[in-house]
């Protein structure tokens, strides 16, 4: 069999191995398991070369002893073949493994694979995670009590979405600045959902797109999924690059371009609402749809501009995504799209084939909850912000070098730690209890913000004292002895 050229570093094979020292037995153990996982699964391809041994050990923050312990056990299982000259590649002769779904590439895998897993004792801040409102609750309860009969009238099946939620959607964007009619939305099953349709029905095998760098690693995936070609714009503090946007986009020849302008995840900037005008003219100039993700939220800013579809010229393709998730209740899978009604038409279709339509009694939730979206927000924003206020400040006392900038909104800050590789620091911290997604895996190419990562506060306060307390440890233990005896943690110059 052809050997396969192999472009993954050592830092993103570490992530994709996840939480691999939980449980009992030593190291080398733990990572021979966790590298047959890897194998068996898929997500290591056959004839796929390894990083080196030393490179291995300082991505995972571990002595090269551990990894040469690992590669040799699976060698002599006949899983791994070592030649000199080119170096450990998975075995050639294996029969290729079924991928078991994640995306080729992908940097989401681990992220999502604590859905999967659980957290057990772990913190994990791989996922914004809080509470769902009360309001929620009630709703859930007037549905059972009052719209259950004519719900249970329903033939069941509605691919575009419950005509009441449909208008409500309308209402509350029409109610931002955003003229909207029913026949322009989509209700999804999520946020993710839409942008999966979009991705689906707009991209092909080498699109170029456009993306921000850093991006939310999820959607990244969703995109990457359908063999696209990013073209990375950085942010500012308004928002995607206008200059450097300007540039990609008449030199770049896109299919798409893929925004969070409220609120960037990971970075928390509100795109103002001058950048809107600006990237909204810019697309309708040179003739590329807009895919507005506007799902993130939590902490939000007292004013919020209305949706950069509501700024753009009127011949400009936009779809703008939102979602009850992040202000309600992530349990509550309700998302929709707001588009040109023939692009509306079209997604819709090929909603109608992925699920023929998103659960009824979840829309029914929704129709109760989007008349009071805003007060929703509202809440969820003065909860957040405590938390917010509360991790800031033990943040300051444990771990005073680190960097972050107050965010605009959303859930999480995006924490600079100087002088260090976040995908090593991820390694201590989970033998400490903690999992953190490094800032390089949040980027399109899996290359720059090497020294950050995203840190969620929706956590309660008890969580976030005791997340604070295990990272403060960590931070101790890699910069009193580094990441291991043979290979201290690499700098950042």
């Amino acid at each position: 069999m052809r050997e396969v050229d192999s472009s993954r570093s050592a830092g993103e094979l570490a992530a994709l191995l996840g939480d691999w020292p939980s449980g009992d037995g030593p190291l080398y153990r733990k990572l021979t398991q966790a590298l047959r996982r890897a194998v068996d699964g898929g997500m290591l391809a056959v004839g796929e070369r390894l990083p080196s041994e030393r490179a291995l050990a300082a991505a995972l923050a571990i002595s090269r002893t551990t990894v040469i312990a690992a590669y040799g056990e699976l060698r002599t299982e006949g899983l791994l073949d070592s030649r000199q000259g080119s170096g450990t590649r998975v075995s050639p002769g294996l029969a290729p493994a079924r991928p078991d779904g994640w995306v080729p590439g992908g940097r989401g895998a681990p992220m999502y694979q604590r859905l999967l897993d659980g957290s057990g004792d772990l913190i994990s801040l791989s996922s914004v995670r809080s509470e769902g409102l009360p309001e929620v609750a009630e709703a859930v309860r007037e549905v059972a009590a009052e719209d259950l009969p004519a719900l249970m009238a329903e033939a069941g099946y509605h691919p575009r979405g419950l005509p009441a939620l449909r208008a409500a959607v309308a209402e509350h964007y029409t109610g931002k600045g955003l003229a909207t009619h029913p026949g322009q939305i989509v209700v999804t099953t999520g946020a993710h959902q839409a942008i999966a349709l979009v991705a689906a029905l707009y991209l092909r095998k080498g699109a170029p797109v456009v993306v921000e760098s850093p991006g939310f690693t999820g959607c990244l995936d969703l995109l990457r999924a359908e063999g696209v070609e990013f073209l990375s714009v950085p942010m500012d503090e308004h928002g995607i690059d206008a200059v450097r946007a300007r540039e990609v986009l008449r030199e770049g020849s896109p299919h798409l371009m893929y925004l969070m302008p409220s609120y960037h995840n990971p970075t928390g900037v509100l795109m103002s609402s001058a950048r809107r005008r600006e990237i909204g003219e810019l697309a309708a100039r040179n003739g590329v749809p807009v895919l507005e993700d506007g799902a993130y939220t939590g902490l939000r800013a007292p004013e919020e501009p209305p949706p950069v579809a509501a700024f753009a010229p009127r011949e400009a393709e936009v779809v703008t995504v939102g979602s009850l998730c992040k202000v309600g209740w992530a349990g509550l899978r309700v998302g929709w799209l707001r588009a040109p009604a023939e692009i509306a038409e079209r997604l819709s279709r090929r909603k109608l084939l992925a699920d023929l339509g998103t659960p009824l009694l979840d829309q029914a939730v929704a129709v109760r909850l989007l008349p009071q979206l805003d007060r929703l927000a509202r809440a969820r924003s003065e909860l957040l912000a405590g938390r917010l206020a509360f991790l800031e400040e033990r943040l300051r006392t444990a771990l005073p070098s680190w960097e972050w900038r107050g965010p605009d909104g959303g859930s999480a800050l995006w924490v600079r730690m100087p002088g260090i590789e976040s995908h090593v620091f991820a390694q201590v911290a989970l033998r400490h209890g903690v999992e953190l997604i490094p800032g390089s895996v949040m980027t399109p190419d899996g290359g720059g913000f090497s020294d950050h990562f995203r840190l969620p506060f929706g956590h309660d306060e008890e969580t976030l004292e005791e997340l604070v307390a295990r990272l403060a440890r960590a931070w101790k233990d890699l910069s009193r002895h580094g990441p291991c005896e043979e290979t201290p943690a690499r700098l950042v110059v």
